[in-house]
């Protein structure tokens, strides 16, 4: 009898231990997941050397993080982190007051997370991270910075091309190689509605799709490519690089159809001839050769309405943008200098709102009310005939944001 007492007492005694040990796994795995893994990621810029990158990587904020180091999930209760959003920009020269109220244009509005990817000459690393640390109370972003690389053995051929630094877009799925997708957009882009709406696009891809674009122009009359390019170029007037959101896994994968050989190429493999046999015959340099690329995969391009892309040729000899008289602009990109002189008051008057802008919410509130009365001082353009397009979607992403109570948001 005392026998089976002590068989049991020991039976209890070992049920207790592993219980013990069980709640403290438990304790262990709720406090990680809590945590979200809040650091701040370090992503290496490229280097054209086998091995590993020359560039630091800075962070601000803890909501970008998108994996935590211990492998499974034990229990499966870990809280599990929200995926960011990539957006990459390029910055070269005077460009460092328009890439800032660019990404400003981006936290304000956006509700995911976002991850961006700055590449810009080393002058300019300072002042980012100066700007950017301070806005680290948001806790909504994340940042890396990188240098401008190139291929070492035709670096000074890719950064004369068309702008200095342009090209270096042509390169980001090759230096981002652990970042399945991407946004790109140039410097002079301002979001008027969250990125998260873009982003959602990559799940209308079809399974031949790696990329997305607008077209260069809407009216082939007032058409570049279709009238004056010696070189081919995707559809009827062409595509505009300047908003351009990629899945590059695809892209890394792809073996791409052109008129240099039989054989097809990768990315990596592909740039470099195409640059040989065309740089005499293309103006807008890494653009055209995008146009080049597409033309001969026209099955891997998802082409989204000009709305996303909206630029003065969309206006400035009468509207020819439908999808944006109807709903608005969602993405406006001032190129031409259009946010620096008086040429197109209309998109200067939109770049200067969201350049004297805060992040209170207040403060984004009560920006539409002046807004409006400058741009109905732009009437005398054509642009400015039809300013209510260009305050139409900002003012839906201003009431979706911050007029609903913080619970609803």
């Amino acid at each position: 009898m005392r026998r089976y007492l002590r068989i049991v007492v020991l039976c209890l005694a070992c049920g207790f231990c592993s219980l013990l040990y069980a709640f403290s796994q438990l304790a262990v795995s709720l406090e990680e997941g809590a945590g979200g893994g809040g650091g701040k990621p370090q992503a290496k810029a490229a280097s054209w050397l086998a091995g590993g990158g020359r560039g630091a990587a800075r962070g601000a904020g803890n909501a970008g993080s998108t994996a935590h180091p211990g492998g499974a999930d034990r229990y499966s209760l870990k809280i599990q982190p929200i995926e960011s959003m990539h957006l990459a920009v390029v910055a070269c020269g005077e460009r460092l007051e328009e890439t800032i109220t660019m990404l400003k244009s981006a936290i304000i509005f956006s509700i995911k997370p976002l991850q961006f990817h700055i590449f810009a000459e080393d002058q300019l690393h300072d002042s980012f991270k100066g700007i950017l640390d301070s806005w680290s109370f948001l806790q909504t972003f994340n940042y890396s910075l990188y240098p401008i690389t190139f291929p070492s053995e035709n670096a000074a051929e890719w950064k004369k091309l068309f702008k200095p630094c342009a090209s270096q877009r042509l390169f980001l799925p090759l230096i981002l190689k652990e970042v399945d997708s991407l946004l790109y957009v140039d410097t002079d882009i301002l979001f008027l509605r969250p990125v998260d709406d873009i982003w959602s696009l990559l799940k209308k891809f079809n399974s031949t799709q790696i990329a997305a674009m607008a077209p260069e122009h809407e009216e082939p009359r007032i058409g570049w490519y279709n009238r004056f390019a010696r070189h081919p170029y995707y559809g009827k007037t062409g595509i505009n690089s300047g908003v351009m959101l990629m899945n590059m896994t695809r892209m890394r994968r792809k073996y791409f159809k052109n008129d240099m050989t039989t054989v097809r190429l990768q990315w990596g493999d592909i740039l470099m001839p195409l640059l040989k046999k065309y740089k005499l015959n293309i103006t807008w340099g890494d653009q055209d050769l995008l146009n080049i690329i597409f033309f001969h995969n026209p099955e891997s391009l998802f082409v989204f309405p000009c709305q996303w892309n909206y630029r003065p040729d969309h206006c400035i000899y009468g509207s020819n943008c439908q999808e944006a008289e109807e709903e608005g602009i969602f993405i406006l990109h001032g190129n031409r200098g259009v946010y620096h002189d008086d040429k197109q008051p209309a998109f200067r008057a939109i770049y200067e709102a969201l350049r004297n802008c805060s992040f209170e919410d207040d403060n984004i509130r009560s920006l539409l009310k002046p807004l409006e009365l400058e741009l109905q001082k732009t009437v005398h353009t054509y642009c400015g005939k039809i300013y209510k397009i260009f305050i139409k979607q900002l003012s839906k992403s201003i009431r979706d944001r911050y007029d609903r109570p913080p619970k609803e948001r």
